[in-house]
């Protein structure tokens, strides 16, 4: 099997579940600290945090989130905000209007239905502002250990070139991708090919002489191959001049979150300074 000709000629189902466990279990040994970038401490925090997330990146959401938890502790003290206040710390993730109305209605809903606990239910949780899949199954998967897949812009996009799944569509291509790697696979699953993407595999130019799954990907090519130029492309703890952060990734898998907080707090400090 080479590079460019993975998927030649089609694929059996059978085939495509073996690549896709590769792939998965490639990606596994490549970021045993894979973890969820989002900080949080309960499942509302994590709620809270995937819906502001939509439309800016999870670094923005973490530096306004200490603030907002400080203010608004839980359910209760969410849905008694006043918007403008709730507005003003929440203005950095962007669209904040929106997402503050959407923060008040699910956490009123919390507290009315469900005495201000998050349910640990897709269906539950999807009747909530500002959730939908991709949110339930994050706090599923992450707040209460419930496997489930998460299809952001980055999982959809690398599902589609590693072609476990020819859909846009995020709900079908959570049922595609899960008909191929085990159930209990799914939740980091999930956090390595989000991994992937944002490291490697970007939108635009993706680093393909770097990859370590490019021999199992129908789209090696679609990007720089040349090992040294591919190696420029590479971001966060991959990135050029950043070995002793992977080092410390892989020193200590068990605590990425703490370790990536310590990263961003010194490059916070570094740009204010």
């Amino acid at each position: 099997m080479t590079k460019n000709t993975v998927a030649a000629g089609g694929e059996s189902l059978l085939a495509r579940k073996r690549r896709a466990r590769k792939i998965n279990k490639v990606l596994g040994e490549f970021y045993p600290y894979a973890h969820p970038e989002l900080d949080f401490r309960n499942p509302f925090e994590l709620l809270v945090a995937t819906v502001l997330s939509a439309q800016t990146t999870d670094v923005r959401v973490n530096q306004i989130t200490p603030a907002l938890f400080a203010r608004y502790p839980g359910p209760r003290e969410m849905a008694q905000a006043e918007l403008p206040d709730l507005e003003t710390i929440i203005q950095p993730t962007g669209f904040f209007r929106a997402k503050a109305r959407n923060l008040v209605a699910l956490a009123t809903r919390l507290v009315d239905e469900y005495d201000g606990e998050v349910s640990p239910s897709v269906e539950e949780l999807i009747t909530l502002a500002g959730v939908g899949r991709k949110t339930a199954n994050v706090v599923l998967g992450n707040a209460f250990g419930i496997p489930g897949i998460t299809v952001d812009t980055h999982f959809g996009r690398l599902a589609r070139r590693f072609e476990w799944t020819t859909s846009d569509d995020p709900v079908v291509v959570e049922r595609e991708v899960g008909e191929l790697v085990e159930r209990k696979e799914w939740t980091q699953l999930s956090h390595r090919v989000v991994f992937h993407g944002r490291r490697v595999c970007h939108s635009r130019k993706p680093a393909c002489g770097a990859c370590v799954v490019a021999q199992w990907c129908p789209s090696y090519g679609m990007g720089e191959t040349d090992p040294v130029k591919a190696a420029k492309l590479l971001k966060y703890e991959l990135a050029p001049g950043q070995e002793e952060l992977r080092a410390a990734y892989l020193a200590a898998v068990e605590d990425p979150a703490e370790i990536r907080m310590a990263s961003q707090r010194a490059l916070l400090a570094e740009s204010a300074s």
